[in-house]
C-alpha cells in the first residue's frame, strides 16, 4: 500500500515540480552540477523526477534513472536530449531494484531521500547495487541540528508528507547505518540541504 500512495502522490505532484525546480536551479543548481561532475561509470539515478537534473551531469555519462512515478518518467523523457551522453528511464521503486548486485559504479540522488517512506531499505538496495569501492552521490534535505529549526521540521512534516517530502529525516545517518563510509558532508543551505558523498567499501577478506 505504500507504494501504490507514493506513486499516486507524485504523479499528482509531477504537474507542478517544474515550476517549483525552476524557482530553485539559480540558487541550488551549481552545487547540484559539482556534485555531481564527480560521477564516474555507469551510474544510477535515484527519483529522475521530471529530468530537471539531467542538465546538470557531466557529459559522456552513462546514467540510468528510475522513479516511482510514472507520471514524473513521461516528463524526465522530455528531457532526456538534455544530457551529453546516454540517460535510460525505468519505473521502479528504490526498496525493491531490478538490477544485480555491483551493477553501477556510482549512484546519484537530489532530493530523493526526504520522500522515500522506507529510507533504510532503499540506501541497504543501493549499496548491494554499487561495486565495492563505488560512490554515492547524494543532494538532500534532511533534519536540522539547529534545536528551533529541528522541531518546527517535526511539526511541519506529518503535513509535509501527505503532498510531498519529509522535512526531519536523519539521511547522513542512515546512510551509515545501511553499510556505507561516509567520506564528505557538506552543508548547502544553513544545514538542512546538504551534499553527501560516500563508498560502499570492499569486504573484509577472510
Amino acid at each position: 500500500m505504500d507504494d501504490v500512495a507514493t506513486r499516486r502522490k507524485w504523479d499528482d505532484a509531477s504537474r507542478t515540480m517544474d515550476f517549483f525546480d525552476f524557482a530553485d536551479d539559480r540558487r541550488l543548481g551549481p552545487p547540484r552540477q559539482r556534485l555531481f561532475a564527480k560521477a564516474r561509470g555507469t551510474t544510477l539515478m535515484v527519483g529522475a523526477g521530471t529530468g530537471n537534473d539531467f542538465k546538470f551531469f557531466p557529459p559522456g555519462l552513462f546514467v540510468v534513472a528510475i522513479d516511482i512515478s510514472p507520471k514524473m518518467l513521461e516528463r524526465a523523457a522530455l528531457k532526456t536530449p538534455q544530457h551529453a551522453g546516454t540517460i535510460t528511464l525505468y519505473e521502479m521503486d528504490v526498496c525493491n531494484l531490478d538490477f544485480a548486485d555491483g551493477s553501477f559504479e556510482t549512484v546519484i540522488t537530489a532530493c530523493t531521500f526526504c520522500s522515500v517512506p522506507r529510507p533504510a531499505a532503499g540506501l541497504r538496495e543501493l549499496h548491494r547495487v554499487l561495486k565495492p569501492g563505488g560512490r554515492l552521490l547524494m543532494f538532500e534535505h534532511v533534519r536540522s541540528r539547529i534545536g528551533p529549526i529541528g522541531v518546527l521540521l517535526d511539526l511541519m512534516t506529518p503535513l509535509s508528507q501527505r503532498f510531498g517530502p519529509a522535512l526531519n529525516r536523519d539521511t547522513v545517518g542512515n546512510v551509515r547505518t545501511a553499510g556505507f563510509r561516509v567520506t564528505r558532508v557538506e552543508n548547502v543551505y544553513l544545514d538542512i540541504i546538504k551534499t553527501i558523498e560516500a563508498e560502499r567499501e570492499d569486504p573484509p577478506q577472510r
